[in-house]
């Protein structure tokens, strides 16, 4: 055989080696897209997203939109082709698979966790938004989970109401960590709760709840900072009243990053006129029940799936605002936002059309 045929010939089993391998070889890499965006104050599959009973509503124009992600699955397992085609995208990002899996996480247990965050992030925003209206809303700390095998299961049940550790009362979730943790590990910790079941009825019969029990169990030990402390295998957590009825209604999507938005959006439909004006806002960010708003993964995708939409605005949180700054979408304005006091300062800036002072991300 000539040695040119020869040279193509092996050439071309090497190519196609390599196109094999690219195609079949797994990668340990996962990828980002953007992922749907949603009006707050719009419908969403048929109704409201925000479903406000009990309280004088206002008609609303314009977007308040949220954004989301779209990820590939934990199960699924990118090839090297699909890998290499992500980087090149545009509006694609390939990252390690266990930055959105960390630590094996399941699809399952990913699932969860979301639906989760998602579930205190609707809290939060419904709190944030009364708080700038000067609606009073009641707070108490509750049982958020209870660990399996731990002192506390079977003795606290999530949705307990925690008034006190040890006689000492507790107003903030974080007490209940300091209050235990003041035990040596081996040591019993008494706590004064209001069982989950006596708090839902009471809530429901617009009463204060009665009953409260004491319930003592031996604290363990954890590790996991480096340093031996007592705990009993629960997360505190806070639950409330609202003087009206507010639902989010919006199925698929998870995780706390639409927190901003809804509030924004709740605060809308409390309020005579329109927040935006008419104009095309999205956002995204979390929040907690201060109204502080909070960083979020995946904003490059964000920023793009908003704007593709229609987006003229987009409220970035101040800590993803370098990030988000480097790609901006043409014909987007990127708004710093770091409370929802900063967030409804730049709407008001937007609808009566004096934007040049706003706080621009890259400024």
């Amino acid at each position: 055989m000539p040695r040119r045929t020869a040279t193509m010939l092996a050439s071309t089993l090497m190519l196609i080696a390599l196109l094999c391998a690219g195609v079949f070889i797994p990668v340990p890499y996962a990828e980002m897209s953007p992922g749907p965006t949603v009006n707050t104050l719009g419908d969403h599959d048929g109704e409201p997203v925000l479903q406000i009973a009990g309280k004088k509503t206002y008609a609303t124009s314009g977007h308040l939109n949220m954004t989301t992600v779209r990820v590939t699955s934990a199960d699924y397992r990118m090839n090297l082709v699909e890998a290499v085609y992500g980087w090149l995208a545009h509006d694609n990002k390939v990252v390690p698979h266990e930055t959105l899996y960390p630590d094996g996480k399941t699809e399952e247990q990913s699932t969860q966790e979301n639906a989760e965050e998602f579930s205190q992030s609707q809290e939060s925003a419904k709190v944030a938004a009364l708080k700038q209206l000067d609606v009073p809303v009641k707070s108490w700390v509750i049982v958020s989970t209870v660990v399996k095998g731990s002192p506390a299961q079977g003795k606290l049940h999530a949705g307990d109401v925690i008034k006190a550790v040890d006689g000492t009362a507790v107003k903030e979730p974080n007490d209940v960590a300091k209050l235990v943790t003041k035990r040596k590990p081996g040591q019993d910790v008494r706590f004064t709760i209001v069982p989950a079941k006596e708090q839902a009825a009471a809530e429901k019969e617009r009463r204060t709840p009665t009953g409260t029990q004491d319930i003592s169990m031996t604290t363990t030990t954890s590790d996991d900072t480096g340093e031996k402390r007592a705990i009993v295998g629960i997360s505190a957590g806070t639950d409330h009243t609202f003087p009206f009825t507010i639902d989010i209604k919006l199925a698929d999507v998870g995780g706390p990053s639409a927190g901003l938005m809804f509030a924004l959006g709740i605060y809308d439909k409390l309020t005579p006129g329109s927040l935006t004006g008419g104009k095309f806002v999205a956002g995204t960010g979390t929040i907690d029940d201060a109204g502080k708003v909070g960083p979020i993964g995946g904003i490059e995708m964000k920023t793009v799936g908003a704007r593709a939409k229609g987006a003229q605005y987009f409220l970035t949180p101040a800590d993803n605002c370098a990030a988000a700054a480097k790609d901006t979408p043409d014909g987007l304005t990127l708004i710093k936002v770091g409370t929802i006091k900063d967030a409804l300062g730049a709407l008001k800036d937007i609808r009566s059309g004096d934007t040049a002072d706003l706080p621009k991300c890259g400024k």
